[in-house]
């Protein structure tokens, strides 16, 4: 992991970044990408959970994936908070042309040597049929957090995405290749923090769940 950067910490953005809650899709192991699947009931559940876990955090602003189930989980949060949810598009998951709508198992049985691309992370494979390469959609991530962050020096915001766009941040925040292995969660509705400076993202906190371990329902799950 990269030491702090060596600028004043006034001038670093705070983010708390948010992969979306649980889908239907995400419990069929069924690829969303740029289709727009709506939260399931644990997804908002899990939504609530989040918003009362960071409801004492001090939030500049609050931006979103376009895409329902990033928005709905970043509703949940910013209504808390008094903010507004800013869409961004440029935060959508990783576009996957022909796989959208594919489980994993479909994929590996339909086009077995796509799926062996995929499965290798090879950073130049784009799914036939409109979809992204992993370095394009990572360029375009860190793209749009650098811009986001830039716009929030000496503040925290909250950036709500997708599994593929934690998975980019903390690759770029860690120095981990494309194509490297991943060892670490990319859970739904866990809490992320990062810090961004001019010089780019340092990782502070991963994989934060224990807002989503109490099994007790509330009068809001009843």
């Amino acid at each position: 992991m990269r030491g702090l950067p060596r600028i004043p910490a006034m001038d670093a953005t705070r983010i708390i970044a948010v992969r979306h809650g649980e889908t239907a899709w995400n419990v069929d192991t069924r690829i969303q990408g740029h289709l727009d699947i709506p939260l399931n009931d644990t997804g908002h559940w899990q939504a609530r959970r989040l918003a009362a876990a960071l409801a004492d955090e001090p939030l500049a602003a609050v931006y979103a994936s376009d895409l329902g189930r990033a928005h709905a989980t970043a509703q949940a949060v910013a209504s808390a908070a008094g903010l507004p949810v800013l869409a961004e598009p440029a935060l959508r998951e990783r576009a996957f042309g022909r796989f959208e709508g594919q489980t994993f198992a479909e994929i590996e049985a339909q086009w077995p040597e796509d799926a062996l691309r995929w499965r290798r992370r090879d950073p130049d494979f784009a799914p036939p049929e409109g979809g992204e390469s992993l370095i394009t959609f990572r360029d375009r991530i860190v793209a749009a957090a650098h811009a986001i962050a830039a716009r929030h020096p000496g503040e925290q915001i909250m950036l709500v995405g997708h599994g593929g766009v934690m998975d980019v941040l903390y690759r770029a925040a860690t120095g981990q290749e494309l194509g490297a292995p991943r060892s670490w969660a990319l859970g739904n509705a866990a809490i992320n923090r990062l810090l961004w400076t001019p010089d780019g993202l340092t990782l502070v906190g991963w994989a934060d769940t224990r807002h989503l371990d109490e099994t007790t329902l509330d009068e809001s799950t009843a």
